[in-house]
């Protein structure tokens, strides 16, 4: 499949209807331009300069009238080809960017951090915009031009052949200029759409952080890496689009070359007798269209060398194939939350030499509460993040229910499998819109259930607008602890069979810890809840607690087991007796 048809697949039938009615608008208009000429030389030598010189009236009006209907014909074809060829590219647009969504949406989370965030915004955004507007010119322009570029050395050779020469000689000098400026300006371009990815960067990274940004008084350091990324986008630009200025100018100097070329010759016969004024008049319109039609022609090659990097960016995320994906024939159904990590080994880079998990074995029962303890970059979210898939084994298997993930249909593994991750993301929208998200036909009462087993019950309903308050982006309006509890209420309305808590109740104090930690086990007594945390005091009461160094697991058992004959956990818990790190304040919140 060609990069054309990669792009254009799957255009509405609406938006290819239109992207054919626009050519042939613009081939009408082309011409009656092509004739008006021909009637203006009529008049000239016919009309005025006929009838022994005394010209004739009648003859005049009638083919005035005629050039005139040609116009408002020309001028009603051009604007149905405009307004056909503007809706294709906006559907176009919409196809391609709708189809680039839906694509990243399959990714796995390696694929993500393949292309990176701003990268994907970038093509999302700026590269399918280049795409649109070259598209638009491709159906108005590309068979417009060459059209009147044929059409109008026709008429200009039945004219004068000898002075269409002229004229002819300039479309090969056109041509190798512009070869040369493309072969010279495509890798600048490429070079710059890079440039605008470290400014998306800049610009996401700012927004997202700029309470930390404002807390630490960073507005100015802040401001100069964005100067600096800003600046290597000017840079990028300038010098890829000074390479392509130089061939605007070299097509004036051809075109202007050409017409002055015709006016001496065409001149000269005319004085000589061997050709009509009118006649002279029509060739130099024809030779104007010809190179205005040149020109544009260069023009529309120019864009598609600016695009051609856009284009590539493009395919390249249409093109890569998710990392995960579903089985041939799917388990539709998960049986239960039983969990059993058979020799499990991990690397994001997909490489036995740096694995981050290495021989993982470990299970869970059904209905269990685990914990999991462990130190800084011991990777226990990892460990986690290959229940639901979003990243698979190097090697051994996980298995869910007595079977290994890679069997499931990935819909279904995922809706049994509820994750509150350590950065938690509320959306805009109400408090009920975000709880939906675990269970769209949710009811009211569903939403209070799972909102007083997360302790948000209570602040919800202090709020002026209860669950029909609306929340800024990422939660913005809400505290640390109260977005928590949110986020855990959104995942229990899912139902599912296993609830993954990854360090979600660190923004909240013991008390509200230990009344969340009840109320799971009383809502939820068959689900597996599997708790991470950074205090021994969310996992103590823990059926297993797992323990992690390193990557590796350093062993398991109850609390007083581990205390008993595990030196990590036991140092983790003197430290924290020591330091009073179990002794937050009731009440306290972040």
């Amino acid at each position: 499949m060609s990069k054309l048809q990669k792009l254009l697949k799957g255009l509405e039938k609406k938006y290819v209807f239109s992207s054919i009615m626009s050519p042939i608008a613009m081939i009408g208009e082309v011409v009656m331009e092509v004739v008006i000429p021909f009637i203006m030389a009529k008049i000239i030598d016919d009309g005025i300069g006929g009838n022994g010189g005394q010209g004739d009236l009648q003859f005049v009006i009638r083919y005035g009238l005629i050039m005139i209907g040609l116009a408002c014909i020309s001028m009603l074809s051009g604007v149905l080809g405009t307004v056909f060829s503007t809706y294709a590219a906006q559907g176009f647009a919409y196809n391609l960017r709708k189809r680039l969504f839906t694509k990243i949406q399959s990714f796995s989370f390696a694929n993500i951090d393949k292309f990176s965030t701003a990268s994907l915004v970038t093509r999302l955004t700026t590269d399918i915009n280049m795409a649109q507007n070259v598209y638009r010119m491709l159906i108005h322009m590309c068979v417009r031009s060459p059209f009147m570029l044929i059409a109008g050395t026709i008429m200009a050779f039945r004219i004068n052949a000898r002075m269409a020469v002229l004229f002819l000689i300039a479309i090969p000098i056109i041509a190798v200029g512009i070869m040369i400026i493309s072969s010279i300006a495509h890798p600048r371009f490429e070079k710059m759409m890079k440039k605008f990815d470290g400014l998306n960067a800049a610009i996401q990274e700012n927004l997202i952080g700029i309470r930390i940004v404002k807390a630490y008084v960073r507005g100015e350091y802040e401001e100069e890496k964005f100067r600096k990324a800003a600046g290597d986008v000017r840079d990028a630009q300038v010098r890829a689009e000074k390479v392509i200025i130089f061939s605007m100018p070299l097509m004036m100097l051809v075109m202007y070359v050409s017409m002055i070329a015709v006016m001496w010759f065409g001149g000269k016969q005319v004085v000589a007798g061997t050709m009509l004024s009118g006649e002279l008049i029509s060739f130099f319109t024809y030779v104007t269209q010809v190179l205005s039609s040149l020109m544009m022609l260069g023009m529309v090659f120019v864009s598609i060398i600016m695009v051609k990097a856009s284009n590539k960016r493009i395919i390249e995320v249409l093109d890569e194939v998710p990392d995960i994906d579903n089985p041939e024939n799917p388990a539709m159904s998960v049986a239960d939350g039983s969990v059993e990590f058979d020799n499990v080994s991990f690397s994001y880079n997909k490489k036995a030499d740096n694995c981050v998990l290495r021989d993982i074995n470990l299970k869970i029962k059904s209905g269990q509460v685990v914990g999991i303890i462990g130190g800084t970059g011991s990777s226990k979210t990892t460990l986690v993040s290959l229940l639901p898939r979003l990243y698979d084994v190097y090697s051994g298997s996980v298995k869910i229910g007595g079977k290994d993930v890679r069997d499931y249909d990935i819909s279904v593994l995922r809706d049994s499998v509820a994750m509150v991750l350590q950065k938690n993301v509320l959306f805009s929208g109400t408090i009920k819109e975000n709880l939906r998200w675990g269970n769209p036909d949710a009811s009211e009462e569903q939403m209070i259930q799972a909102c007083q087993a997360a302790d948000a019950h209570s602040f919800v309903s202090s709020f002026p607008d209860g669950y029909e308050t609306m929340l800024g982006q990422g939660g913005v309006n809400v505290s640390g602890g109260q977005k928590q509890r949110l986020c855990i209420a959104r995942a229990l309305l899912k139902n599912p069979k296993i609830l993954i808590l990854d360090d979600s109740t660190s923004a909240v104090d013991t008390a509200t810890e230990t009344r969340i930690r009840t109320a799971l086990r009383d809502i939820a007594p068959d689900t597996t809840k599997i708790i991470i945390a950074q205090r021994i005091s969310s996992v103590k009461d823990a059926d297993v607690i797992f323990v992690l160094d390193d990557g590796a697991l350093s062993g398991y058992g109850t609390h007083d087991e581990l205390l008993a004959k595990n030196e990590i956990y036991r140092e983790v818990y003197e430290s924290q007796q020591q330091g009073s790190g179990d002794a937050d304040l009731a009440g306290g919140e972040d």
